[in-house]
Parts: structure tokens; sequence; C-alpha cells
């Protein structure tokens, strides 16, 4: 009887210290952010979508007062573009074009953030449920997450080493598949940096608009989304000539109607304004609202746009866009 109360306490006291622990993780990681004016998060970043991979270097910086930037190169095709956010608002800006959008959005607190820590951290938090583990080179906490655009998105693993510091965050789905995985390269806090970093005006270069009009793309090719919902066909191809080039616009009815716009992508140095947020999408960062989806990628602007569409069924139309172009 004495070795059965003896294993329980043990198994008491065991249990008791893996939750002091995990409390006192959370609680540091918390710590180093309150504690400091800023920090910044260099690091790789891999989106998988049915078989293809893309891979991004990114570098995520915050500064107190809810500032936020995020820089993200395409290591494909070294296209660059940032998520920024100032006391104005949210914007995702492509400084090589010149072009940007202007959000009205509780970004990066309304969904999840791979890249970013608070975020993570208040996944953490959320989930009652998450597990906690101790490995020899520090600790794994699993939680739930919470990417309301993407419904296959189950739950994240946030790996820390021993000194409190989260090196790599893969997001799962039900059949433990990895759909994004973050690779931390290096966290620093309270580093120096420039007055005007987080203003929108240093990175809207206003010389590059007859660069980028002089190397804009054709649209030499309509491209054709690989996946249609069921029961829903093309109807109608418009090609439009505009002053800088065509515009198409693919019609799409039946059960799931919906429509796919694409058309030269000419610097004009402008600001749209969107009530949605910046998401990932294939090669690049677009904004999504309600019932609507744009992005720019190789030179070329696309918009697809449903009111009968889920947004999560809208997003899979639109992540399949480019796949293969079909020729005219």
């Amino acid at each position: 009887m004495k070795k059965i109360i003896l294993f329980i306490c043990c198994m008491f006291f065991l249990c008791g210290c893996n939750k002091t622990d995990e409390r006192d993780i959370i609680k540091e990681i918390n710590k180093k952010i309150e504690n400091s004016k800023n920090y910044q998060i260099t690091a790789t970043l891999e989106i998988y979508r049915n078989e293809e991979k893309f891979t991004y270097d990114i570098i995520s910086t915050y500064k107190k007062d809810n500032y936020f930037k995020v820089d993200l190169l395409n290591k494909k095709n070294n296209h660059e573009q940032m998520i920024l956010k100032n006391h104005n608002s949210v914007y995702v800006l492509t400084p090589s074009l010149n072009k940007s959008f202007k959000f009205q959005s509780e970004w990066p607190y309304n969904n999840s953030q791979i890249y970013l820590l608070q975020p993570i951290l208040k996944d953490i938090e959320d989930d009652k449920e998450r597990d906690f583990k101790k490995t020899n080179e520090g600790y794994i906490i699993t939680s739930s997450v919470n990417y309301s655009n993407e419904k296959e998105y189950k739950k994240q693993k946030i790996y820390i080493d021993k000194n409190n510091n989260i090196k790599k965050v893969e997001v799962l789905n039900n059949e433990n598949k990895i759909k994004m995985k973050l690779n931390v390269i290096n966290i620093q806090y309270n580093i120096d940096l420039e007055n005007d970093y987080f203003d929108v005006n240093k990175y809207i270069n206003k010389e590059q608009i007859e660069k980028t009009k002089e190397s804009s793309a054709s649209l030499e090719e309509i491209v054709y989304p690989m996946y249609v919902p069921s029961d829903t066909y093309l109807t109608s191809q418009d090609v439009i000539s505009t002053e800088d080039g065509e515009r198409v616009i693919l019609s799409f009815t039946g059960e799931s109607q919906f429509t796919l716009i694409q058309e030269n992508l000419v610097n004009t140095s402008s600001l749209g304004y969107i009530y949605g947020d910046p998401y990932l999408i294939l090669d690049t960062v677009g904004a999504v609202t309600d019932s609507s989806i744009t992005w720019i990628s190789n030179g070329i602007e696309y918009s697809v746009m449903s009111d009968t569409l889920e947004i999560d069924e809208l997003l899979t139309v639109a992540q399949s866009i480019g796949v293969e172009p079909v020729g005219k």
C-alpha cells in the first residue's frame, strides 16, 4: 500500500512539474516581448499546397504600440512584398511594382499567424487542452489554431529550445500532414530601428513608375483555374482592350458561380482600399474579403469573386490558378 501511495505521489509531482514548466515557458516568452521595445524574427517559411511547395525568406518585426512589418521574399521568383501595420492602417506593399493595398482589418490578431510571436502565444493560451512534451532539445507545445480561411488547418506544433526561444512552428491538418512550416534562424530583441521603419511612404518609390510600365507583363496567355466546383462551368470569356493592355473576364455559372478577372498590371502608384485581410496565396500576398480574392503574380493582377461560394472554396479556386496556363 505504501508503495502505491508513493507511486501516486511521484506521478502527481511529475505532472505538477510539467505543468509548472509549461506555464513558466509561456510566461517567459511573454515577458521577453513585454520587456522589449521590439523584436525581429529572421526565418524561412514553407507552404505546401497540393503537390507544390512555396518557400519564402521572412523578416518579421514588431515594435511596441502594435506596429508590425513582415517582409517576404519568394525564393522561386525573388518577388518581394511586405505586410505593414502602423497607427493608420494595415497595408500590403509590392515595392517593385509600386502597388499597395490598404485594409480595414484587425490583422494580425483576428487569425493565427505563423510568423509573429503574439498570435502564436495567443493560440497556445486559448487552447486549454494543448499538449506539452519535453524533448532532448527543449519542449514541444501542440495547440489548436484559428485560420478562418483554411478549414483544413487544425493545429500547430511549436518547438522551443531550453532558453525559451521558439525555433520552429508547424501547422498541420487532421491527417498530421504539414501545411506550413516556419524555421526560425534568429530572434532578436531591442534592436535599432530607423524612425521611418513603419512609414508606408518609405517603401513606395514613385521613381519606379516608368520602369514598371516598361517591364509590365502582357496577357499572352489566359490562365484558367484547375479546380472548378461541381456542376459549375465556364460560360463566357470576354477580352476587353484597355489603354494598358487587356482585361480578360471569365464567367463560371451553375451550382457555384464565380468570376475570374486577369489583366496587365501597369504601375499607377495606386492604393486600393479593401475591407478584408492580407493572405498568402500561392506565390504572393493577396487580399481576401468575404466574397473576393485579389492578388498579383508575375506582373498580372487576378481577382476572383463570388456571391455563392464560401471563402475557403473560393481560395481553393484561386490557389489552382496559374498551375497550368492555357494559350488563347
